[in-house]
């Protein structure tokens, strides 16, 4: 089972992440004047340059159209964003062939119902301890950590390790996590 989530990790060239509830908890703050706040972790931020810098395209694909979304996208250089969708599958697939990939070189991190055509689509599927069932069915990995606390730092760190061949490394966070 190990050995598997090291395979796909290392054939990963492209990372597609949910916002809600992967890159924040879930929650939606709006303030007195009505818009919209989100929370992000600076770890994802992090994971998401050294992905980047490692050659892996980073790109969101969201229901959301808050403008935090785009703010937090730009500042992070998320080269293909992707807001106010419902069906996921169809950027995903329009992003996959502009870059050249094929289904299996491809990774995505969401946490809901609208995120499973694509995890059932890709080549390594991740989602969140607080996903819905039906959604960790579809996954090859569930993190340790929950969305907005560094989930996708953690799946960045397996796609990073066996990329570079430790596969021990790769594998460590797998012992707290449940596979498809």
């Amino acid at each position: 089972m190990q050995t598997d989530l090291t395979a796909r990790a290392r054939r990963v060239r492209l990372l597609t992440c949910d916002v809600d509830g992967v890159l924040t908890d879930g929650r939606i703050y709006i303030d007195d004047q009505g818009r919209e706040l989100k929370a992000f972790s600076a770890l994802d931020g992090v994971a998401m340059r050294r992905l980047a810098d490692a050659g892996i395209v980073v790109a969101w694909i969201t229901g959301s159209a808050a403008p935090a979304v785009t703010h937090r996208a730009q500042q992070l250089r998320i080269p293909h964003l992707v807001v106010d969708v419902q069906d996921k599958l169809v950027p995903w697939e329009r992003l996959r062939a502009e870059l050249g990939l094929a289904n299996e070189q491809c990774a995505h991190i969401g946490d809901d119902l609208a995120d499973i055509p694509v995890l059932a689509a890709c080549g390594l599927a991740a989602t969140v301890p607080h996903a819905p069932a039906a959604v960790r069915a579809h996954a090859h990995y569930v993190t340790a950590r929950d969305g907005g606390s560094g989930a996708v730092r953690e799946l960045s760190d397996i796609i990073l390790a066996a990329q570079a061949g430790d596969a021990l490394a790769a594998t460590a966070p797998a012992l707290a996590s449940s596979a498809r």
